[in-house]
């Protein structure tokens, strides 16, 4: 963990590794919705992606990049904060379960959901607002997921602009969640757009962003993709996979047969679904089609001569799952193993001295966004923060190995703790052990057993690690205050 008093006692470790000269940089970050950590198309798995791979080349690919959180909420949460779930408040998904099960809910009824009234707790200070100060202007186009009432939203919180949907999943075309209307421009709901495909939509106000910003005044654009996550659409053939435009998945194989009947389907069994076969491939298409958006936005950066001195970022906010290929890491989206947390991650900055056609196997996570980005953009972090994260130019510009040696992940019952190498898993009970990340980073050799003074070892920083959380100062909506 690293606290405010370490920033403010050491300006010249900033002066040295971080600040960088006017004009400040740009910075462009980019999350996809549950990609596999094997899904970029330079690793050969036969997804189309030339945006990311792009990407690849001309910055540095982490390998051993983390996210805070298993899914969605609280990993959104984290990278904007730069602090732990269990820390910032927002340690568990704002959701409604009932729609798993089939249910239908009226737009009364929705209103008074906590999906509808929970929120991040306004005193936690965003990535936004933290760069305002350096005269950043912020856009954010895509999922927000951080609350939707007015007092929630982006542009209540320090974004200047905002359009996208407000809760953690929606159908693609229709914008809708529970056949509710979902999408937002500010602080008011919108379906000026329904019809039209999502991310179509965020590539359109992410380009708009641009033109209106690049040159003129220091940006940060957020691009937080719902692709490819499945659909949240209720009925079960489109709820089971990926909507991604026909010409995309034309890029594909065909497949055939594209739906089968599942007699075990969670609700209104039995149920017209899609094959395993089609669900890869809508997956797929779903990217490229994201990729596509993202070369887009490079391009535009480019001819405006902005692109090099515009940090760009890529990641997954978390593990993949339908149609993802994690390879080689056991587990999914929603598991504390390595699959459901670690995910692919690029880098680009070469105005910062970040390198091209770099791999780099250094234990990063994304609580190190918000104090990497205050100081390149030349601030300090905010003010009686305490952040669990640090500057990591010195790391990726290869001057100094990463100061991270510990990270810890809890959701509900199940847990996980890397210190070192090692990793501790524990699947609620049902499955887990520890394991040597070094030479095992699929987790298939159990070495509990043949290492108990190691087991030990981890779990007393994991309780140690709980222990400061639970004295942290308590924020909501989840802790009881």
């Amino acid at each position: 963990m690293l606290r405010l008093s370490l920033w403010l006692a050491a300006p010249l470790l900033l002066l040295s590794s971080s600040l960088v000269a006017a004009p400040k940089p740009n910075i462009l970050l980019i999350v996809s919705d549950d990609q596999g950590y094997n899904d970029l198309g330079s690793l050969g798995n036969g997804i189309i992606t030339p945006a990311l791979d792009r990407l690849a080349a001309e910055g540095t690919r982490l390998t051993n990049f983390y996210v805070s959180w298993p899914a969605c909420t609280p990993s959104r949460a984290s990278l904007l904060t730069g602090r732990y779930p269990q820390r910032n408040g927002i340690y568990d998904m704002i959701r409604n379960e009932a729609p798993d099960y089939g249910k239908l809910y009226t737009p009364e009824e929705y209103d008074v959901t906590f999906e509808r009234i929970g929120g991040m707790d306004l005193r936690e200070v965003i990535l936004p607002a933290a760069l305002k100060p350096a005269g950043y202007k912020s856009g954010i186009y895509g999922k927000w997921d951080l609350g939707t009432l007015k007092r929630f939203l982006p542009t209540s919180r320090g974004f200047d602009d905002f359009y996208g949907f407000v809760n953690t999943g929606v159908d693609y075309f229709t914008h809708r969640r529970y056949g509710v209307p979902s999408m937002y421009r500010n602080l008011e709901p919108t379906v000026e757009d329904e019809g039209t495909y999502c991310t179509y939509l965020f590539e359109r106000e992410a380009l708009r962003f641009i033109d209106q910003h690049a040159g003129e005044s220091p940006f940060f654009l957020y691009v937080p993709f719902n692709a490819p996550h499945n659909s949240s659409a209720l009925e079960p053939e489109i709820r089971s996979t990926v909507q991604a435009p026909q010409k995309y998945k034309d890029l594909y194989p065909a497949v055939d047969p594209e739906t089968q009947i599942n007699k075990k389907y969670r609700y209104d069994a039995p149920a017209t679904v899609t094959t395993r076969a089609a669900r890869q491939r809508d997956y797929r298409a779903a990217v490229t089609c994201m990729d596509d958006a993202i070369g887009k936005m490079l391009d535009s950066l480019e001819q405006k001569q902005q692109l090099d001195n515009t940090i760009v970022i890529f990641f997954s906010d978390n593990g993949g799952s339908g149609g993802a290929d994690n390879a080689p890491l056991r587990g999914r989206k929603g598991q504390t193993w390595e699959g459901g947390i670690r995910v692919p991650c690029i880098v680009r900055w070469p105005d910062g001295g970040v390198k091209p056609m770099q791999v780099n196997d250094a234990f990063l996570t994304s609580l190190e966004l918000l104090p990497s980005l205050a100081a390149a953009a030349g601030i300090a972090p905010p003010e009686d923060v305490v952040l669990d994260g640090f500057d990591w130019w010195p790391t990726l510009r290869g001057d100094q190995p990463s100061p991270r040696k510990e990270m810890f992940w809890k959701r509900r019952d199940m847990i996980g703790a890397r210190v070192g190498k090692w990793k501790w898993v524990d699947m609620s009970g049902k499955a887990g052990g520890l394991y040597d990340l070094q030479a095992d980073p699929g987790e298939r050799n159990n070495l509990a057993q043949s290492h108990p003074e190691v087991l030990k070892h981890v779990q007393s920083r994991y309780a140690n690690w709980i222990a400061e959380m639970e004295a942290s100062e308590p924020r909501g909506p989840f802790r009881d205050f």
